[in-house]
């Protein structure tokens, strides 16, 4: 069932896209799971995520309410227990074929500047692929989002 979307990042930071496609799945009715690298960068979307405009309610893995929260920042080999619909995963974290295909939506966001990380979506593209799950790629290069064929 789950598709997944690659954000191409070349304009903005995650830090910008986030609130947005959050925003988008929370109205969606979709719990999310948002994967960062380590405990220090989800130190700093955390804080991000509660100034940015609008309320977009959220938590740390690993307090006890987890299962409650409609999205949760976990790091790898965390176990995501609010049930996500919708798995956001930011700097290259590893994204494994079969949770790809149990979710509604994976959305890969990736630095367009940095090219080890266009080398690593790339490789999630191909691996992604080859086990059928459908994918599509958007770029902001034209200064606003743009799915790309």
């Amino acid at each position: 069932m789950g598709k997944a979307l690659f954000y191409h990042l070349t304009r903005s930071p995650a830090e910008v896209l986030l609130p947005v496609l959050l925003t988008k799945a929370l109205a969606a009715g979709w719990r999310v799971e948002l994967r960062g690298p380590d405990a220090g960068r989800l130190d700093r979307l955390d804080q991000q995520l509660w100034q940015a405009e609008g309320f977009l309610p959220h938590g740390r893995a690993g307090g006890p309410h987890d299962a409650r929260q409609p999205v949760l920042l976990t790091v790898p080999g965390q176990l995501a227990q609010n049930a996500p619909s919708c798995l956001m995963a930011i700097d290259g974290v590893e994204v494994a074929p079969p949770e790809t295909t149990a979710l509604n939506r994976t959305c890969i966001i990736f630095d367009g500047g940095d090219s080890a990380a266009v080398d690593r979506a790339r490789d999630q593209w191909r691996a992604l692929t080859a086990a059928a799950v459908e994918a599509e790629y958007w770029s902001e290069e034209s200064g606003r989002w743009e799915r790309k064929r």
